[in-house]
């Protein structure tokens, strides 16, 4: 029997996926939770099999809560299951840990199928999130230069939450690290994305990364 914990800020949708895997023979739904802050104080006491986690979450994002709760416990497997599709979040969320990345859009013989193998280990991925990867891979094999960057001018505190964002830290870790308050590194992870003119922190990390601000 398989036990999914699910992780997800829309209630329909977790009680959706419930009565699916419920009425599934070999699985079952062990816990749910809202947001990352529940999900990791609940999996301090619960091993599922397997960790279905939505990437954009209240509070702690789920590549983050991902990062987080593989440090704690390699062993955890998680599947990223999202409506986001974007190349910087599936690159983002393989670093993490995570076994896979999933479109919600699925169908159920689909989900069923896919819990499956990551239960067992395996990676999986939506077919568009397949064919993108490839796609990516095709792309760069033969142009490993074009992949490099540079970067605008940085003071020296902006570098440092960026190396610390290239290392995959949260903002609370980044705030203990340079012992400033979170919303101070709020501020300053704001500043860098307006420089660095991309959407997201999983974008500015691997923006830094591909500038080798974390060699």
């Amino acid at each position: 029997m398989i036990s999914i914990f699910i992780v997800d800020d829309h209630q329909i949708f977790r009680d959706g996926l419930k009565l699916l895997f419920d009425n599934t023979e070999d699985m079952h739904v062990l816990a749910e939770a809202q947001n990352g802050e529940d999900a990791l104080e609940k999996l301090a006491m619960l091993e599922p099999d397997l960790i279905l986690m939505d990437i954009q979450l209240p509070g702690k994002n789920g590549i983050d809560v991902t990062r987080e709760l593989k440090e704690r416990n390699p062993a955890h497997k998680v599947l990223m299951l999202t409506m986001f599709e974007d190349d910087q979040s599936v690159f983002a969320a393989m670093r993490a840990g995570a076994l896979g990345y999933v479109l919600k859009g699925i169908n159920h013989a689909e989900m069923v199928q896919t819990v499956r193998i990551a239960a067992a280990g395996g990676a999986v991925f939506s077919p568009q999130i397949a064919e993108y990867i490839l796609r990516w891979f095709a792309q760069t094999a033969g142009h490993p230069a074009e992949e490099s960057v540079e970067l605008p001018v940085l003071t020296q505190r902006e570098r440092e939450v960026l190396e610390l964002l290239a290392d995959g830290c949260d903002n609370n870790t980044i705030a203990d690290r340079l012992t400033v308050t979170e919303k101070t590194v709020r501020n300053y992870v704001s500043q860098l994305l307006k420089k660095l003119e991309v959407s997201d922190r999983h974008a500015a990390a691997e923006k830094a990364r591909r500038a080798g601000i974390d060699d």
